[in-house]
């Protein structure tokens, strides 16, 4: 059945899903490589220690040195943090400075794809918050009116 049929025979029954009037921006995309795009997202995002890496560096104009994430990011192995920074790097979400001296420095800043996926991320957390407000909202009220 095409998607317009099962679209037409759910709004018929009542059952069709809210969508956007807005018109979606993967429409005519490939859903398998739609779906393995986002595989390949979900894989880098959510592994330990990501997030906590790029969401300090978009609030920083400066770069943050290797130093001061292993300090700040207690619980997490050096082996841990370094191979996130260079996964990071490696997919041109951080940039890695490195600098001839003694004791070594290297320091790291997120690159333009690197902020635009903080940027991301920080949308995802605000809608997270608003929702997250909402169900805290009918809880609150749910106790009100059984007491």
């Amino acid at each position: 059945m095409a998607n317009m049929e099962i679209i037409e025979e759910r709004r018929e029954k009542g059952t069709e899903t809210p969508v956007s009037e807005d018109k979606c921006e993967f429409e005519g995309y490939d859903i398998l490589l739609l779906m393995s795009e986002t595989e390949k997202m979900r894989k880098l995002i959510t592994k330990r220690g990501t997030l906590e890496i790029i969401m300090p560096l978009c609030c920083s104009t400066n770069p943050v040195r290797y130093k001061t994430f292993r300090q700040a990011m207690k619980g997490f192995s050096t082996r841990t943090l370094s191979n996130r920074l260079n996964e990071l790097e490696k997919n041109s979400i951080v940039e890695r400075r490195s600098y001839n001296e003694i004791p070594p420095r290297v320091e790291y800043r997120l690159t333009t794809k690197g902020i635009e996926l903080v940027e991301s991320v920080a949308d995802l957390l605000r809608w997270m918050r608003k929702w997250a407000d909402v169900k805290d909202e009918k809880a609150k009220t749910q106790i009100v009116m059984k007491t």
